[in-house]
């Protein structure tokens, strides 16, 4: 009998559909369990190399409510290599500005892109309901185009079995339970993991003693398109709040409310009513009509599990890692950890790397949820002062801000999410060019206007050697990898900043989810190799 579900959909992206292979016990090579947007990125980049791939979802479609809404840049460079960022940019709400303020007063503005030549701006706000569906879409155009992807929705796993070299998964569906086999299954089934739970795994970490109230609500509001946070809001009885504006006329309002609260009492609608009230009155002088869409109490968690990597599970998202949603960090990382695993992933599968390579994908993104992890603590620690010194301390330096710049580097709303830099790790190589920093081995590539567009357009989803200025280099296949080759004779500015500096020419090799693995001034055949060896993990 099909378990119960666990949450209301926004709408229906896959019903259940019984499959002939209900009645077998069929083998994939991987499959994904959750349809988020982890795992649907992650689907969605496997299957557009050509390796096959199974999500199996408990639903039919992405759960109600907002949720995540802030997705970074990097997030959005990713979805557009898979062919999913348009329509989120466009149905977006964009925004680079942000404000501060602290009582009754703004003690600070910041913009997160001052520069142009970029395809995407720093942020947009979009419900995650809608980053899923547009990820299912781009999904629906590669299965055309001959992916070999597979979404069952109303599949619910309910138990697995580990051996060497498969995993036995039972899975529930409304006809009744049915088992199949996958050589890799990848665990992108959400906070409360039931995979997780079933290897007898744990995370590591802290459950921080505040609650925040999420408030949707549906108005008409002549507000900016800004992200504006409050410490000590004199609108409302919280110690902080913020306000963002999402497609459809919603706005997301946060409250920090403190620990002991009583629940019911804080998500009853009429004391909600009064606290956005308070709030929106304070802006307006006014109370504009609205609808409260979507409410919620969260408890801030910075956690993860030890290792990302459990023999042939490998966790994804906030499967394997929680932080608090001050920063965007959440479902912005868990992309990041998509596109990380699904190269190396099918570069396994296919021969070219060997297993070992997939341990890299552990060490890595551990590191990136670490880093996430400290920066949402912080932040955390920041908004919710732990004795009556450090909340001295902490307004000491709110004052400060409002007419001294060095005190704004303290101010910590949110650190919000920037690429993951995987500096000094082994399957990257040489840094011999002295170049700009924010194109050094182990970064992600920052984008830049090249003559038919962006940089990252041309750079895909392979081995990418990029050669600005000079001759172009000779063709190159490297361990049965043909590796393809972007030569620039005339740099743009941008590219003269920010990949050349003060170098005349210069060669980058680029890994396939876009980061550079080694630099030098001039071409080197045997130099270039070893690198790519490196980053296959085969040196």
């Amino acid at each position: 009998m099909m378990t119960q579900t666990r949450y209301k959909t926004a709408f229906t992206l896959y019903p259940y559909k019984k499959v002939e292979a209900q009645s077998r016990i069929d083998h994939h090579p991987v499959v994904i369990v959750g349809g988020g947007p982890i795992g649907l990125g992650t689907a969605l980049d496997l299957g557009k190399r050509g390796t096959p791939v199974l999500v199996l979802d408990d639903h039919e479609g992405p759960g109600r409510g907002s949720k995540a809404i802030c997705f970074s840049k990097r997030a959005l460079d990713i979805c557009h290599r898979l062919g999913a960022a348009a329509p989120m940019v466009e149905k977006g709400v964009v925004w680079n500005v942000g404000r501060v303020f602290y009582d009754d007063g703004q003690i600070f503005e910041f913009n997160l892109l001052p520069e142009d030549g970029h395809r995407h701006p720093a942020f947009i706000n979009l419900q995650q309901p809608y980053f899923e569906q547009f990820l299912f879409e781009a999904i629906e155009e590669a299965q055309k185009a001959g992916a070999p992807i597979e979404i069952r929705g109303g599949n619910a796993v309910t138990n697995i079995a580990t051996h060497d070299i498969y995993t036995r998964i039972d899975i529930d569906t409304p006809d009744g339970p049915y088992q199949l086999d996958a050589d890799w299954l990848i665990a992108c089934d959400g906070a409360k993991s039931p995979i997780r739970t079933m290897l007898g795994l744990d995370f590591e970490g802290r459950v921080f003693e505040d609650n925040f109230l999420i408030a949707d609500v549906k108005m008409k509001a002549d507000f900016p398109t800004e992200r504006w946070f409050w410490f000590e809001p004199p609108f409302a009885e919280a110690q902080s709040a913020l306000l963002h504006k999402q497609p459809d006329d919603i706005w997301r309002i946060d409250f920090q409310l403190g620990w002991e609260i009583d629940r019911e009492k804080e998500l009853d609608p009429d004391n909600i009513r009064a606290r956005v009230d308070a709030m929106l009155s304070s802006q307006s002088g006014e109370i504009p009509d609205y609808e409260l869409d979507w409410t919620s109490i969260y408890t801030f968690q910075c956690r993860r599990m030890k290792e990302f990597r459990h023999g042939r599970v490998l966790f994804a998202g906030d499967s394997a890692h929680q932080v608090s949603p001050f920063g965007a960090r959440g479902a912005n990382s868990g992309m990041q950890d998509a596109e990380n695993l699904a190269w190396k992933l099918h570069y396994v599968l296919t021969g070219q790397a060997p297993e070992a390579l997939l341990d890299s994908y552990s060490t890595e993104r551990v590191y990136g949820a670490d880093e996430n992890i400290l920066n949402s603590t912080r932040a955390t620690d920041f908004l919710t002062p732990k004795s009556d010194m450090s909340k001295i301390f902490r307004n000491a330096v709110l004052d400060l801000a409002r007419d001294h710049a060095f005190a704004r580097a303290f101010v910590n709303s949110g650190r919000l999410s920037v690429p993951c830099v995987y500096d000094g790790f082994p399957h990257f190589g040489e840094d011999e060019l002295d170049g700009p920093t924010v194109t050094r081995p182990g970064s992600a590539c920052t984008d830049a206007p090249v003559k038919n567009g962006f940089l990252l357009d041309n750079l895909g989803s392979d081995f990418t050697l990029l050669a600005l200025g000079g001759a172009a280099p000779d063709p190159l296949e490297i361990e049965g990898i043909t590796v393809k080759t972007l030569h620039i004779a005339t740099p743009s500015a941008g590219l003269t900043t920010r990949y050349l500096g003060d170098a005349s020419k210069a060669v980058y090799l680029i890994r396939p989810d876009q980061h550079v693995v080694a630099r030098w001034p001039y071409f080197d055949a045997g130099k270039i190799a070893t690198a790519l060896r490196r980053a296959l993990g085969k040196d």
